[in-house]
């Protein structure tokens, strides 16, 4: 496995490592929430125990149980709220995408609330179910007379606006903490709606599972994102270009197979699409002509066939510049030698 493909940990790196895929473990876990969803839909329509539970805990009134706790909860509860949610969670995932230089976690968000959006509130205007506070009749299921509190909306968007950190997640501990976190704040807030009797139970426990089946069909719909993403990024660039911002990066290609990892100098690497370029590394291991295409490969001279250096640091042999000397003339005179 390449190290560059691994989640870089100090930036939350979002690689394809990270994300989650649909596993059978995932299909089963789709599977079974679709089940539990039509059986609460069907416990509802045929006003089974479900319905009784329903009023029995909305005559309990429970927020004149414990009125104490009735401002608390008032705040508490708009961590269900897409408003105020949304946007929180939104600038946390834009902060992430300036860091990564990628737009994944902002689409992730977006696909997730548009799916979010488009199932729950089929559902809520198809069944048309009215809340506690306008009940007709006792006992009824209240069902198709022009409510929109089934499945509960609160509920829904607290599994899916926090569980979506958990899916970012780049790590398998963050993603289990995370996802912990996630469930206990989306079960706190629908027991919060029933308490303050704007739900019935069986509300919260079809938007339990409404949330639960837009996060899991998630990974279905990676493909779709990474395509819209490598279009916005390529206009992005597009446009910065023409306003005369810094030119497109360009992706390099894999070095030679004459470089090794040890060559010296600095070579041209590409991380995450921005051109960069990899430290000096020390040595001469791996030095070849590709890898210095500044400094050609010289013919190489023995050690013993250079000429010696002279005291004053030059190859050049002592007074090559001069004339050479002529040997002296010797003659004879009268028996004895004379050097002329």
């Amino acid at each position: 496995m390449r190290t560059d493909e691994k989640p870089d940990r100090k930036e939350g790196r979002w690689s394809e490592l990270a994300r989650p895929n649909m596993t059978r473990t995932r299909h089963w876990l789709f599977g079974g929430t679709v089940a539990v969803y039509a059986a609460i839909v069907l416990g509802v329509l045929t006003t089974s125990w479900l319905v009784t539970l329903d009023w029995q805990i909305m005559l309990f009134r429970p927020y004149k149980q414990w009125p104490d706790i009735h401002p608390y909860l008032d705040y508490f509860v708009v961590l269900g709220q897409r408003g105020p949610t949304a946007v929180a969670v939104a600038a946390w995932l834009g902060w992430r995408c300036w860091r990564q230089r990628n737009l994944h976690p902002l689409l992730v968000l977006g696909v997730a609330l548009l799916m979010l959006n488009v199932t729950v509130g089929a559902a809520k205007i198809g069944m048309g179910r009215l809340g506690p506070h306008y009940a007709t009749a006792i006992g009824t299921n209240e069902m198709w007379l022009g409510g929109d509190i089934f499945p509960s909306g609160h509920t829904a968007n607290a599994v899916v606006t926090w569980g979506v950190l958990a899916y970012l997640a780049t790590t398998p501990l963050r993603r289990r903490i995370l996802s912990v976190i996630a469930a206990l704040g989306a079960l706190g807030v629908g027991m919060t709606t029933v308490y303050l009797g704007t739900h019935w139970v069986s509300d919260v426990l079809l938007g339990w599972a409404a949330g639960l089946l837009v996060l899991l069909a998630l990974p279905w719909c990676e493909p779709g994102m990474a395509w819209a993403e490598a279009r916005l990024m390529a206009v992005f660039w597009r446009l910065r270009a023409q306003l005369g911002g810094a030119p497109q990066p360009v992706t390099v290609p894999a070095s030679p197979a004459g470089v090794t990892s040890g060559v010296a100098g600095r070579r041209a690497v590409a991380e995450d699409g921005v051109l960069v370029r990899e430290p000096a590394v020390a040595g001469r291991q791996g030095r070849t002509p590709e890898a210095w295409p500044h400094h050609p490969a010289r013919p190489h001279t023995a050690r013993s066939e250079r000429t010696p250096v002279t005291p004053s640091g030059s190859r050049r042999p002592p007074h090559a510049d001069r004339a050479p000397r002529t040997a002296p003339v010797t003659t004879t005179v009268r028996g004895r030698s004379q050097g002329s």
